[in-house]
């Protein structure tokens, strides 16, 4: 029996990383390649901002920090788990858009939302002269309220601007960001 998951090989030393990683720490790029992976296998067709949530807090303690602990976290994973058995389905067959943000060029397989988190990330790690982190994308996917990741927060209890408060520095990342709504 074949598996349906796509073989996918760790990338090697010396090889660069796809154009859309620039501007990434070494464990950014993996949670990314991490929130590719999960889409690929959940028959998603692009990386949305629960995939990336989703990645964050299994890979980032310290984004996982931010998130909170203890029975939100654990319900809030459940949900995140449960996408990919049915919850996510009605996901499958739309965009993930707000409308909000402008489109991005250039970030092929991410749903616009998470294409412009990700631009947003880095602007704020070039702001203060580094690559992006998770705390970075973290901020950056819960400021808008209609992300699927906000939607996905909301059903387990967590405030996405109480983890965007506890997030310094952030005060500012609605408006740099494009979204004015929180």
């Amino acid at each position: 029996m074949q598996s349906r998951i796509p073989r996918q090989s760790a990338p090697e030393p010396g090889v660069h990383r796809a154009d859309n990683d620039a501007g990434l720490s070494d464990e950014l790029a993996s949670v990314v390649g991490g929130a590719r992976r999960r889409a690929v296998r959940d028959g998603d067709r692009q990386v949305d901002t629960a995939h990336l949530l989703h990645s964050l807090l299994e890979s980032d303690p310290e984004a996982r920090a931010v998130v909170g602990d203890g029975p939100q976290l654990a319900r809030l994973l459940g949900y995140l788990v449960q996408r990919s058995i049915g919850y996510g389905l009605r996901w499958q067959s739309g965009v993930e858009d707000s409308g909000t943000v402008p489109v991005v060029s250039g970030s092929t397989g991410f749903s616009p939302l998470a294409a412009a988190s990700m631009e947003c990330a880095r602007a704020r790690a070039a702001g203060r002269g580094g690559p992006a982190r998770g705390t970075d994308l973290l901020a950056a996917i819960v400021v808008d309220p209609q992300a699927r990741a906000v939607e996905v927060l909301q059903r387990a209890g967590i405030d996405a601007r109480a983890v965007l408060a506890r997030l310094d520095g952030w005060a500012g990342v609605t408006e740099e960001c494009g979204e004015a709504t929180h």
